[in-house]
């Protein structure tokens, strides 16, 4: 069984808490905060998604799976580590070098959080390699990062394939999660190469029943 995060990007305000108790009751497994600096993409969604986490905290108990994609990865950090999230992931696209992002890595975990390393689709999966023995998580981007309710780039799959049979291969312990388009129609496609952790916005939001569509995305 995998586990879902919902993402909260489409949700609109006026109904964020109801939305936020309905998924609960759900059991989604954790609540997916989109952050966008509208520099390393071109959205912005940081004053939004800090008040959504906000809210999540005040309510819930369901954990804040934090995925930055933003530039100042040392800036969002301390920000959202406010509000006490499982983990918070950033973009390997962000920073500089390795060592750059093993710093962040290892400050992430000083702060008692998990880390983890977030890839975009078009970006070679050597990039992380030496990253994932010290990361609870590696994200694989299913579209490219920046908006929502886009459809799943096909030949994800075998990245995340690819990954799988790494991190098996050498035993490293470690979520991989896939972000971007996954809904019921396609999600056994995504479990079956390989993802732990599915991250759906859309296709769980725009559907009258959540717990449903969640216990079905899970199964």
């Amino acid at each position: 069984m995998v586990e879902i995060s919902t993402s909260l990007l489409s949700v609109e305000k006026d109904n964020i808490m109801k939305t936020i108790y309905n998924l609960e009751v759900a059991k989604t497994s954790y609540f997916h905060i989109d952050v966008m600096d509208g520099k390393f993409v071109d959205s912005f969604t940081n004053q939004i998604m800090e008040e959504y986490s906000g809210y999540v905290k005040s309510v819930s108990t369901i954990p804040l799976d934090v995925h930055l994609m933003v530039k100042d990865v040392k800036k969002y950090i301390d920000t959202y580590l406010n509000y006490n999230p499982n983990i918070i992931t950033f973009h390997i696209e962000a920073v500089k070098n390795t060592d750059e992002a093993l710093e962040l890595i290892n400050y992430i975990k000083s702060n008692n959080c998990r880390a983890g390393i977030a890839i975009n689709p078009d970006t070679d999966l050597n990039k992380i390699y030496k990253l994932l023995p010290y990361v609870h998580m590696a994200l694989i981007m299913t579209v490219v990062p920046g908006k929502g309710g886009q459809e799943l780039i096909e030949n994800t799959l075998q990245k995340i394939k690819a990954l799988r049979e790494y991190v098996d291969n050498n035993k490293i312990d470690l979520y991989i999660e896939a972000d971007g388009g996954i809904k019921l129609e396609n999600c056994d496609r995504v479990k079956d190469s390989g993802a732990d952790i599915l991250v759906s916005g859309t296709g769980i939001i725009k559907q009258e029943n959540y717990e449903d569509v969640i216990k079905k995305m899970k199964n």
